[in-house]
């Protein structure tokens, strides 16, 4: 690569961080879906069941115990 393409990607990856930082500092919240850069979506928030949640606890809590036993 010589120096002038190097120059040129680099003023390229410049700009695009510009355009994101106004976007950022511009923005009152959240940016919209269609702003975010490289085609980027935001993600949409995962829901657990009651179930699920009371596993995941349960099994935290036979994680801890394990450690807690492994500790004395």
């Amino acid at each position: 690569m010589d120096t002038q393409s190097i120059l040129a990607a680099v003023s390229e990856e410049i700009a695009r961080l510009e355009q994101v930082k106004a976007l950022l500092s511009a923005g009152v919240g959240r940016v919209p879906a269609t702003s975010f850069p490289f085609g980027a979506k935001p993600r949409k928030k995962r829901v657990l069941s009651k179930e699920a949640r009371e596993r995941i606890a349960a099994a935290q809590r036979k994680r801890w115990a394990a450690q807690k036993k492994a500790a004395k």
